[in-house]
C-alpha cells in the first residue's frame, strides 16, 4: 500500500522534508506533486483540493487520503480532519465518496446477490470462501434478508491468486447457479473446478485498491466501511440508525 511506503520512506530519512525550492508564486498543487514526486516518483495523484483548514490541501492517492501544507513541507499521514462545531469526521466523509464511486462502477452481472423480497437496505461484501466468519455470516443469509437487507458479494480470496481459495470462487463462478454454488463451497463442499471467464482477479484487485485486508468487508450504501462480521440484527439496527440520520 502506498501508505506504507510513504512511512517507510519518512523512516528511512530522519527529518525529511518534503518541501523543495520553488517559485514563490508556484501554486500549491505544482508545489505539492513536486514534493511528493520527489520522495515517491512513481506515486500516482489523482486529485489535490484544498482543505478546510487555510494553508494545508487534501492529496487524495487511490483510496488514501493524506493532508499537505501547500509549501510542500509536510505531509499529514493518519488520523482524521474533524469539524468540531458538526461534530463530523470530513477526512472519512471524503473516503466514503471515494470508495462509493468506485463500487458504483461494478456491474450487477458481476455480483452474486441475495436479495431481501422486501429490500430496505443494499450492502456489498467482499467475501472469502474459506473465512470463517465469512461462512458465519452467509449462514444467516435468510435472516439478513428476512430484516430488509440485500446483501451483494464480490470475490476476495485472502490468500491470493491461483490459491486454493481462489479456484474455490472461480468454481463458483464457472457454475450454472452461482448462489446456489456459493452455498454449497461455504458449507465445506468441493465443487468441480471451474475454467471461465469470471471477475474474481478483478475483485480482488478492487478490494485492495479500497483497502480490505480482511474478510468479510462490509461496504454501505454510502461508501461506510464495515470491517467483519455483524450479527443481522446489529446490523440491521445501525443501518435504520444511518439511514435516520
Amino acid at each position: 500500500m502506498l501508505k506504507k511506503r510513504l512511512a517507510a520512506v519518512l523512516l528511512l530519512v530522519p527529518g525529511l522534508y518534503l518541501g523543495i525550492v520553488l517559485a514563490a508564486d508556484k501554486p500549491a498543487d505544482s508545489v505539492i506533486r513536486a514534493a511528493i514526486s520527489k520522495i515517491l516518483p512513481h506515486a500516482t495523484i489523482d486529485s489535490i483540493n484544498p482543505s478546510p483548514i487555510k494553508g494545508l490541501s487534501e492529496v487524495i492517492m487511490g483510496t488514501e487520503l493524506y493532508y499537505a501544507s501547500n509549501d510542500g513541507k509536510y505531509i499529514i499521514q493518519g488520523g482524521s480532519l474533524i469539524d468540531l462545531d458538526r461534530r463530523v469526521d470530513l477526512s472519512e466523509e471524503r473516503l466514503k465518496g471515494i470508495r462509493l464511486g468506485m463500487l458504483s462502477k461494478v456491474d450487477q452481472k458481476d455480483e452474486i446477490i441475495f436479495p431481501a423480497s422486501k429490500e430496505r437496505h443494499v450492502i456489498t461484501v467482499f467475501t472469502d470462501i474459506d473465512c470463517g466468519y465469512c461462512r458465519k455470516l452467509h449462514k444467516q443469509i435468510k435472516d439478513y434478508n428476512a430484516r430488509g437487507i440485500s446483501v451483494h458479494y464480490l470475490s476476495f480470496p485472502r490468500s491470493g491468486v491461483n490459491t486454493p481459495s481462489f479456484f474455490k470462487a472461480e468454481a463458483v463462478w464457472c457454475s450454472k447457479d452461482r448462489k446456489d454454488a456459493l452455498t454449497r463451497a461455504k458449507a465445506g463442499e468441493t465443487l468441480p473446478p471451474g475454467k471461465c471467464d469470471n471477475p474474481v482477479r478483478t475483485e480482488m484487485e478492487l478490494g485492495e485498491q479500497l483497502g480490505v485486508n480482511g474478510t468479510p468487508a462490509i461496504f454501505l450504501e454510502d461508501g461506510t466501511l464495515l470491517p467483519g462480521y455483524i450479527p443481522p440484527a446489529r446490523l440491521a439496527a445501525e443501518l435504520d440508525r444511518l439511514k435516520s440520520m
